[in-house]
C-alpha cells in the first residue's frame, strides 16, 4: 500500500502520453491533482517529466490497454497504492479509416478491444470503489459525432456511439451513489489521431481542427462540474454537432460518407 501522506487528490488519465489525454493530465496537475498516467507509448515517460513540473506526483504506468492484462496491470498498481481516485479519466482510444472491406480485421478488433472493451473493463474495475466510497468522478471521451453514423471508418464511428451511449447510461444509474461519469465529446482535434486513423486524405482529415488544450480545459470543467456531457471544441463544433441531430439519418450519413471517403474533396467540391 502507497502509504505516502498527502492531501493532493489522485487522477488516472489513460492515452495520458499525448493529445487530448496529456492535456487532460496537464489540467489535473496543475489544479492541485496527483496524477498516474497510462498507455502503450514508450513517450508516455517523458509526458510524465514534463507533468510533475506543476508540482504533483506523477506515476507513468506503460501498458497495452487493448489486452486484458493490460487493463488488469494498470487496475493492479492503482489497487496495491491503496489511494482513492477521485477521477478517472478514460481517455484511450485508436482510430481506423478506410473501407471496410478494404482494413484488415485485427485492426478493426483492436479498434473495438481499445475503445470499448478496456473502457468497460477499466470502469468495471474503478466504479465500485467509487460508489462504495459515495463519491468520484469519471470522464469518458467520445466524440461530437458520435451520433451519427461513420461510413470509412465504421468501427471507429459506432465505437464512439457506444462510449456516448454507455457514458450517459452510468451516469443515469450511479447518479445517487454520489458518483458522476462525464462524456467528453469533442470535435476535430489537431492530434496525431488523423494520422494513425489514415485519414489524412479525406476532407475530414484536412478540416480545421482545436487545440488539445482548449478540448482539455472545456472536459476538465465539465467534469468538475459533474455535468453528464459536454460538446468540446470552438463554435463550429458545437453547430456541427446540433445541425448533425436535427438533419435526418440518411442526410448524416450521406454527409458524413462525403467527408471521410478517401480522397474526398480533391476533384470535386
Amino acid at each position: 500500500m502507497d502509504t505516502t501522506q498527502t492531501r493532493r487528490p489522485l487522477a488516472v488519465v489513460t492515452g495520458g502520453s499525448s493529445g487530448i489525454g496529456f492535456e487532460l493530465a496537464r489540467e489535473f496537475a496543475e489544479h492541485g491533482y496527483d496524477l498516474v498516467i497510462a498507455a502503450e507509448d514508450p513517450g508516455l515517460h517523458d509526458a510524465a517529466a514534463r507533468l510533475r513540473t506543476h508540482g504533483g506526483a506523477v506515476r507513468a504506468v506503460r501498458c497495452d490497454l487493448a489486452a486484458f492484462d493490460g487493463v488488469e496491470t494498470l487496475y493492479g498498481d492503482l489497487h496495491a497504492r491503496g489511494r482513492p481516485i477521485a477521477v478517472a479519466v478514460l481517455n484511450a482510444g485508436v482510430g481506423q479509416g478506410g473501407g471496410f472491406l478494404e482494413t484488415e480485421f485485427a485492426d478493426q478488433a483492436r479498434v473495438i478491444d481499445l475503445n470499448i472493451v478496456s473502457t468497460v473493463h477499466l470502469a468495471r474495475r474503478l466504479l465500485p470503489e467509487m460508489a462504495e466510497r459515495g463519491q468520484g468522478r469519471m470522464l469518458i471521451t467520445s466524440s461530437a459525432a458520435a451520433g451519427r453514423p461513420g461510413p470509412f471508418h465504421a468501427v471507429q464511428s459506432a465505437s464512439e456511439a457506444f462510449l456516448r451511449s454507455f457514458s450517459l447510461a452510468l451516469n443515469s444509474e450511479l447518479k445517487d451513489k454520489g458518483v458522476t461519469v462525464t462524456a467528453l465529446l469533442p470535435g476535430a482535434t489537431d492530434t496525431r489521431f488523423f494520422v494513425r486513423a489514415g485519414l489524412l486524405g479525406t476532407r475530414l482529415g484536412r478540416s480545421r481542427k482545436v487545440s488539445p488544450a482548449v478540448v482539455a480545459r472545456q472536459g476538465y470543467a465539465a467534469v468538475m462540474a459533474e455535468r453528464p456531457r459536454r460538446v468540446a471544441g470552438g463554435a463550429r463544433t458545437r453547430l456541427g454537432e446540433l445541425l448533425g441531430r436535427l438533419l435526418p439519418e440518411r442526410a448524416r450519413t450521406a454527409l458524413h460518407h462525403r467527408w471521410a471517403e478517401p480522397g474526398g474533396g480533391v476533384h470535386r467540391l
